[in-house]
């Protein structure tokens, strides 16, 4: 039944039972590895397909107890996910009770990683019945970031090389899920920060929380591509929320609150809050196994004693683990807060090089010698092109204005005021306001093209000098970027604090290597057939007496631990020293970035800025036809309002009378020129203009 067990809850009962019974038959009869009673035991693995034989009840054990964790994963993705719980306490009771070297399935990286991931998701449930209850938004932030800190730990499960190695293909896909929901989950939880915030009224905190939500919705996107449809909505949806909140929050900020925007580091990280455990595995509740078939073949003394002795051994355990998990959290957080990677402390390798894609650049431009040359000639043709329509209509403008000038001035010598808007204007009037109309037009649209030009004209000057660069020499090149100066103080500075990271990881290396052998150690303790032969009143005793081997490796473990604290200190110290070359090399790595960039956009906007000079030029060109027409249209109104005017006064000249001798009057008698309206007086007062006396009609001259 066990073998072939149905997919639901019956199925899981059916396999706690026989896991108890076998426990209940291994403890009476000798089954195990190279024991008497001991049979050949086979099982397929789940990830490479193999059949695995071993001659021991207790991979029998450990398959069915690995068969439990997956049963229980299965319902619980099925049903209301209630029973991740009992998935991790499933694969927890198989790490910690049996050994390793079964199957790949059972190795140790791969149970942690089942572990995490089926706690992650039974504490994704529970975010999601916090959300749905509108429980207060820092406790929904912490119940997310415990589900990342879940999430994280599965995923150093599978960027182990030892996994990587067992589960092939399958683990690209994996790591790429779980680094997902990493990103997504972070950003839930500085969502409900920020909304924290809000209800705080921290506003400045709130637009960075928002942000960095943002920024890590955005990564777990990314990551998402070939996700099903399902996913890509969720996250679509909670890109609404996020994009809407941030939006609105910034906003508010810019305009309202004005609050300074703190950088997220400043601000104190979300810790998790582990509301879900692995349920413990007992392999002797009756009430799980029902009635010991085997009671009768060995006494239950010796089992019980057994059982005590595991319970010992695995209290030692707990209780070096949780000294090894305290110091290693202090560790990752520490070294989290320092930032420093051993393989990129100081990156000097990078800058002895050009890099690839400026190689490329750099190549591509050599095969076309004459992209500088066909740049700089096109900026001169639009140059040309501009400069020629500007004359044009500025011909124009002048046109009109002269125009302008010369109808005031024979209004001023007629004497009248501007035409009244009811008299209907002269033909080559009403030609010059179309002219004038027209004029406004095309100088309207060639104010906003200048503008245009001027920019295209800065872009083309910004990247003739880039494209003459990657069109020189390799070397002019080389020198063109960014490098290090670095003294001998930084060099024996940048060298001290590799020696101290070489050493931190030494300390992690051998860490994990003695918990490894405490943990092999442990399995292999078996004392049974020494409690057979013991007495009850000695069981205490000798339990002591057999824990005594475990001394050495302890006392290891302490020192490697103790050890952790000098290694920080000399660490915090060497990257004292290093803050000031750090920052050194920090700014020469960004300019040497933003150097290759910049080099790079000037490559890729060469054919975007000849479409742009060709556009600009079909533009200018048409635009100078129409100012051509307009000129010329112009010169004509002009020249028909001029002898318009002509005739106007020739014919107002004519209206005045003929002179009349007359005897001279008393000064006192004499009207004032703007009085007499005619007169030697008046028309000497009244001024020509630009007409000379050459223009009028000979019997005017006189006057």
């Amino acid at each position: 039944n066990a073998v072939n067990v149905p997919r639901d809850f019956e199925g899981c009962s059916t396999l706690r039972k026989y896991f108890g019974q076998l426990h209940y038959l291994q403890s009476r009869i000798p089954m195990g590895a190279e024991q008497e009673a001991a049979v050949p035991i086979a099982w397929t693995e789940i990830f490479s397909g193999k059949t695995v034989t071993h001659e021991d009840i207790k991979y029998e054990q450990a398959c069915i107890l690995y068969n439990l964790g997956a049963l229980h994963s299965m319902l619980g993705a099925m049903d209301k996910r209630v029973s991740e719980e009992c998935a991790a306490g499933a694969f927890t009771y198989l790490r910690d009770h049996f050994p390793h070297s079964y199957s790949v399935d059972m190795s140790h990286q791969i149970l942690n990683l089942n572990i995490n991931l089926m706690l992650g998701q039974a504490q994704e449930c529970l975010l999601e019945k916090s959300m749905l209850d509108n429980r207060k938004s820092f406790l929904v932030a912490r119940i997310s970031a415990q589900v990342v800190d879940y999430y994280k730990e599965a995923c150093r499960a599978l960027e182990n090389s030892e996994t990587a190695s067992l589960l092939g293909k399958i683990q690209k896909d994996w790591k790429k899920l779980v680094q997902m929901k990493i990103y997504y989950f972070a950003a839930v939880a500085h969502l409900h920060m920020g909304k924290q915030a809000e209800e705080q009224q921290k506003f400045g905190e709130r637009v960075i929380y928002f942000q960095s939500a943002l920024d890590k919705l955005n990564e777990a996107i990314k990551l998402a591509k070939g996700q099903p449809e399902t996913v890509q909505e969720a996250l679509r949806f909670t890109m609404d929320v996020i994009g809407g909140k941030y939006n609105s929050a910034k906003k508010d900020n810019d305009f309202i609150y004005h609050e300074a925007v703190p950088a997220l580091d400043t601000l104190q990280s979300v810790k998790g809050a582990p509301l879900v455990k692995a349920l413990p595995v007992n392999p002797t509740d009756p009430a799980v196994t029902g009635p010991d078939i085997f009671a009768k073949l060995v006494p239950m003394a010796a089992h019980e004693a057994s059982s005590l002795y595991s319970e010992e051994k695995a209290k030692l355990l707990r209780d070096v683990m949780a000294k090894i998990e305290a110091k290693n959290e202090v560790l990752d957080q520490f070294m989290d807060s320092m930032q420093l990677d051993p393989e990129t402390v100081d990156n000097l390798e990078m800058y002895s090089h050009i890099p690839p894609v400026l190689m490329e650049k750099c190549a591509a431009l050599s095969v076309r010698p004459d992209t500088v040359k066909n740049l700089v000639q096109s900026m001169q043709v639009l140059s040309g092109v501009f400069t020629d329509v500007e004359a044009s209509l500025k011909e124009i403008r002048d046109l009109l204005e002269e125009d302008e000038a010369q109808e005031r001035k024979l209004q001023e010598l007629l004497g009248k005021g501007p035409a009244p808007p009811s008299s209907p204007p002269p033909p080559s009037s009403s030609g010059l306001a179309e002219v004038s109309k027209e004029c406004s037009k095309y100088l309207e649209v060639h104010e906003k093209a200048s503008f245009t030009n001027t920019e295209l004209h800065k872009a083309m000057n910004l990247h003739i000098g880039n494209l003459r660069l990657l069109s020189g020499p390799l070397e002019q090149v080389r020198a063109a970027l960014p490098s290090p100066s670095l003294t001998e103080d930084d060099k024996q500075v940048l060298q001290n604090l590799k020696r101290i990271l070489v050493k931190v990881q030494e300390m992690r290396d051998q860490r994990l290597s003695l918990e490894q052998q405490l943990r092999e150690m442990i399995q292999k303790d078996d004392i049974t057939t020494s409690l057979v032969t013991a007495d009850r009143s000695e069981m205490k005793k000798l339990f002591e007496e057999q824990l005594k081997k475990y001394d050495q490796i302890k006392v290891y473990l302490e020192q490697n631990l103790a050890a952790q604290e000098n290694i920080l200190k000399a660490l915090t110290d060497a990257n004292v020293k290093y803050a000031a070359v750090r920052k050194a090399l920090a700014e020469v790595e960004h300019k040497w970035n933003t150097t290759v960039q910049t080099l790079v956009a000037s490559y890729e906007a060469y054919e975007d800025l000849m479409k742009k000079s060709q556009e600009g030029k079909d533009f200018y060109t048409d635009l100078e036809g129409k100012a051509a027409k307009l000129l010329e249209k112009a010169r004509a109104a002009c020249q028909a309002a001029e002898a318009n005017r002509q005739q106007i006064l020739e014919k107002e000249l004519k209206k005045q009378p003929p002179p009349r001798p007359t005897a001279p009057k008393p000064a006192l008698q004499k009207k004032p020129p703007e009085l007499d309206g005619g007169g030697p007086e008046a028309a000497e007062a009244a001024p020509l203009g630009p007409l000379g006396l050459a223009d009028l009609p000979e019997e005017l001259r006189s006057l």
